[in-house]
């Protein structure tokens, strides 16, 4: 039972961080999800919000983040 807790507590300090990271990046004025590509279809009782530009960035920046540290890691 401790690895199960010590798991849900890391498991919460990475979803606290990531969230401390949006609210900064907000925060920056860059524009996510306002991006050319980022889709929003407008009804009248309804809004789909497709945020495809913004998704592929965010897949490229992290993957090449990881890359880096991976291989730091691997020295």
């Amino acid at each position: 039972m401790p690895s199960f807790a010590r798991f849900m507590m890391i498991a919460g300090a990475a979803i606290f961080l990531a969230g401390g990271l949006l609210y900064l990046l907000g925060k920056t004025g860059l524009p996510l999800g306002r991006l050319p590509g980022d889709f929003r279809i407008q009804g009248e009782n309804i809004t789909c919000f497709i945020p495809l530009a913004t998704s592929i960035l965010l897949s490229i920046l992290l993957t090449v983040i990881l890359n880096v540290v991976a291989r730091y890691l691997n020295r």
